[in-house]
């Protein structure tokens, strides 16, 4: 991903023009001090329950960057995978009276809305082709190199791209995002043993995509 992708998250104005016409949900102004960057997640959605737009700028800035590096690595296309966390943001605001943090953590509930809005998106659009230039390296190694790392990049790309997506969440969640099988499981609303399922295919799969062929070097090692 870009440098400095995750920080190209449009402004919480952006979203809040939707999110305040929500019902239920208007433009409120905050007579009383309250220390925005030293709340709780939990005090953050509760008073942006009440219509306190400061506290969810801060939950945006707080979670912005994580919620749409997520929604990259399971949508191909950029623009969409920030729509989906725009989505997310004015679902979030205008749901956020519904948020128990007795249930569960706000990331959880905020990731698991990132999540399945991604799903949807990749069952109902089939990912374009990568581009044949996909990710280069540095121009200064040798011809030989730069093709073998190309075609290794090139093909674990096709190969996590082709995974199901709950399988591609899953992974992404575990091995890009270090989260545990149980806070993982918690955002894809499964069990524990259900993603361990999930990320034990996944390897299979990729495994099975990327052996050697004809004595060829190995691409791939779980």
């Amino acid at each position: 991903m870009p440098t400095g992708y995750a920080a190209g998250l449009r402004p919480a104005a952006g979203w809040f023009m939707l999110a305040a016409c929500a019902p239920g949900h208007g433009i409120r102004t905050m007579n009383s001090p309250r220390a925005y960057a030293e709340a709780l997640d939990a005090e953050l959605i509760s008073w942006s329950a009440g219509g306190d737009r400061r506290a969810f700028d801060e939950i945006v800035t707080r979670h912005g960057a994580f919620a749409l590096r997520v929604a990259a690595r399971l949508v191909p296309d950029p623009l969409v995978a920030e729509d989906a966390v725009q989505e997310a943001m004015v679902r979030a605001w205008s749901q956020a009276r519904h948020f128990d943090p007795g249930r569960a953590r706000f990331t959880t509930w905020l990731y698991r809305i990132v999540v399945n809005l991604c799903i949807d998106q990749r069952r109902r659009v089939r990912p374009q082709p990568m581009p044949e230039n996909y990710d280069p390296v540095d121009p200064a190694a040798g011809a030989d190199e730069i093709m073998e790392v190309n075609e290794r990049h090139a093909a674990l790309a096709l190969a996590l791209r082709d995974l199901p997506v709950r399988q591609r969440a899953a992974m992404a969640l575990v091995y890009n995002e270090g989260m545990s099988g149980a806070e993982a499981a918690r955002v894809l609303g499964l069990s524990a043993k259900a993603v361990e399922r999930l990320l034990a295919r996944a390897r299979a799969a990729l495994r099975e995509r990327l052996q050697p062929k004809h004595g060829g070097k190995e691409t791939w090692k779980c």
